[in-house]
């Protein structure tokens, strides 16, 4: 039916085109009053009585069908057929103009192998009737081929409409989908930019507290450094809603050994394999810095390791985690999950046997 392609995968109904176009072609009646009135069907009544039922069905058909309800439409559809036909058959001459008007019909209410059905079925009982009259071959082929085509038309032009609309819903899906996409990017890389650096920031700054009495130039070069991190964040920060943020691996795994042993722990880094695409540095860059990260927040380790090797990246730390700490992946390693898993890479990150935590990246 009309209904089903009317309707998106979504089950949201489409807008229902005008229906003036459609109930315009009433016109066509105007064969059949001619006929009435100049007194070529006789009586005048039966015909006046079947044109009344022949426009009310048609417009019923209409109404239902692009109202989106079926169960209506086609009883009045096989109603509109009845009385054309039999009409048709009984009377001639103005009524064959009604057989476009019920291929329109046909057109509208029906859908898929249905509505070509129907439509083969009325080119085939339009030239009976035509030729049951006395019509010759142009006039058989003329109204024949024009119902047969009107219908054809009408049933082109919906499934276009239906397409259209369709095409209008997926492009705002896709655009809520982009919008969302955009949201969860801002979403991750601002967790990662602000949770590294405010855990550093938090470092330096107990060392200010511990150094300030003792060794207060010390102290200055820690605060100087604290100021350098929070400008380096502000730029970062800007990038990252700019979305042009470029990450080093290189550079990531600088900054984190500086941050890590600023906090007190000895820390190993190996690099080795082939040089990587920039998505994948990218990629792992954004990996050391979450687990250094999560080393600052929720250990006590005195000792940690960084290793890429090729497309693996493994970072380590050898000691329990801090007090009412858990040790389980937090909601920065399940967004570094989600960004390896677009690119067909794998995180895995579990606490070790003899204490100490340690996460892993795979790169396709």
């Amino acid at each position: 039916m009309l209904d089903q392609h009317l309707r998106g995968p979504d089950g949201k109904p489409y807008e229902s085109p005008d229906l003036k176009g459609f109930l315009s072609l009433l016109l066509l009646a105007a064969g059949v009053v001619w006929d009435i009135l100049d007194g070529t069907f006789r009586p005048a009544w039966v015909s006046w009585a079947g044109l009344a039922a022949a426009t009310g069905l048609y417009a019923l058909v209409l109404l239902t069908s692009l109202g989106r309800r079926a169960a209506v439409a086609r009883p009045a559809l096989a109603g509109l057929a009845v009385v054309v036909v039999t009409m048709s058959l009984i009377f001639g001459g103005g009524w064959f103009y009604l057989f476009p008007l019920l291929g329109v019909a046909i057109g509208v209410a029906l859908y898929g192998e249905a509505v070509r059905v129907a439509l083969v079925g009325l080119l085939v009982v339009t030239a009976f009737c035509v030729w049951r009259h006395g019509g010759g071959l142009e006039q058989i082929m003329a109204f024949a081929w024009g119902s047969f085509s009107a219908g054809l038309v009408v049933a082109v032009i919906l499934h276009l409409h239906a397409v259209i609309a369709e095409l209008a819903q997926t492009r705002q899906r896709l655009a809520d989908a982009a919008v969302a996409e955009e949201r969860l990017r801002f979403s991750r890389d601002l967790h990662d930019l602000l949770g590294h650096t405010l855990s550093v920031i938090v470092v330096k700054a107990e060392a200010v507290r511990r150094l300030a009495v003792r060794d207060p130039a010390q102290a200055a070069g820690q605060a100087a450094d604290i100021e350098s991190v929070g400008r380096q964040a502000l730029g970062e920060v800007r990038a990252a809603v700019t979305g042009y943020r470029s990450v080093s691996l290189a550079g990531e795994l600088d900054r984190a050994r500086e941050a890590l042993e600023s906090a007190g722990l000895t820390v190993t880094t190996r690099r080795s394999g082939p040089a990587l695409e920039p998505r994948d540095e990218a990629l792992l860059a954004w990996v050391v810095r979450e687990a250094a990260t999560n080393i600052l927040r929720h250990s006590a380790a005195k000792e940690a390791s960084i290793v890429v090797d090729g497309t693996t990246l493994t970072v380590t730390d050898q000691g329990p985690a801090r007090a009412g700490e858990a040790a389980s992946p937090g909601s920065g390693l399940r967004g570094l999950a989600e960004r390896l898993e677009q690119a067909g890479g794998r995180i895995e990150a579990a606490p070790l046997p003899g204490g100490g935590f340690q996460v892993t990246a795979y790169l396709p």
